[in-house]
């Protein structure tokens, strides 16, 4: 399964960001071995629901630190019968882009 999640804190520092607890939650994610991304709104992961879940979970404890609320977003693509999806559903559109250009 891929899940992509946002997650932060219900206070931010004296500039207005969240960027340490951001941070803390992507060392649970990159810690936790799973294929991962992030980029400027989501982290990625992939694996079981279990792992995932997991994943999330520790993130959401990371970021609390830093607040007494923790703001979760969070998308799901469950299919138990594929693995790899993060780099192939990309490939996949890539093939798609080219085949518009031809």
């Amino acid at each position: 399964m891929l899940v992509a999640f946002s997650i932060t804190p219900s206070t931010a520092d004296a500039d207005g960001g969240v960027r340490d607890a951001v941070a803390a939650a992507v060392q649970v994610v990159r810690d936790s071995g799973l294929p991962n991304r992030t980029d400027s709104m989501f982290t990625t992961i992939e694996g079981s629901w279990d792992e995932c879940m997991q994943v999330v979970k520790d993130a959401c404890e990371a970021v609390s630190k830093f607040g007494p609320r923790v703001a979760l977003v969070l998308k799901a693509d469950i299919r138990p019968d594929r693995s790899g999806e993060m780099s192939a559903k990309l490939t996949r559109l890539e093939a798609a882009l080219e085949e518009l250009d031809s």
